[in-house]
């Protein structure tokens, strides 16, 4: 344990436990929980887990901004700049994350209007509810 100390750091290493909580929290609600919004709350804790895991993997303590400006040598700003690929990387996925998460959002209102519940097993279970597709053939029929 020591040497993962010498190697990562404590706030490395905190974010990194922070990160397994996030996804370990995530994948529960969203295995294991049966309303369809818990299970989309779960699904974007797994998301902010993942992406503060790839934070916490690029962080460099005492690392400045990445920005190299006039006078800074190329060495010294190789060796002290943070990475900027994993703060590019998670940018990206907070963007790709939100939009995901509102068609979830907007498929289950749509789950709702249909069947009147947010259950999964109960709208997975439903048999006695028309597909769309019998439903519009039924129509075709009349």
């Amino acid at each position: 344990m020591t040497d993962i100390l010498l190697i990562l750091g404590d706030t490395q290493l905190m974010s990194l436990f922070t990160a397994a909580a996030f996804i370990v929290v995530g994948l529960f609600a969203a295995i294991f929980l049966d309303n369809i919004i818990k299970k989309i709350i779960g699904i974007a804790f797994i998301e902010e887990g993942a992406n503060l895991f790839i934070v916490a993997l690029g962080y460099k303590a005492g690392g400045v901004v990445p920005i190299f400006l006039p006078g800074m040598s190329a060495d010294w700003f190789a060796a002290n700049s943070a990475y900027p690929l994993p703060q590019a990387l998670v940018l990206t996925s907070i963007v790709i994350g939100a939009s995901t998460l509102a068609v979830m959002l907007a498929i289950s209102m749509v789950l709702y209007k249909k069947y009147g519940t947010l259950s999964a097993s109960e709208i997975l279970g439903d048999k006695k509810t028309q597909t769309l597709a019998e439903k519009n053939a039924g129509d075709n029929n009349e």
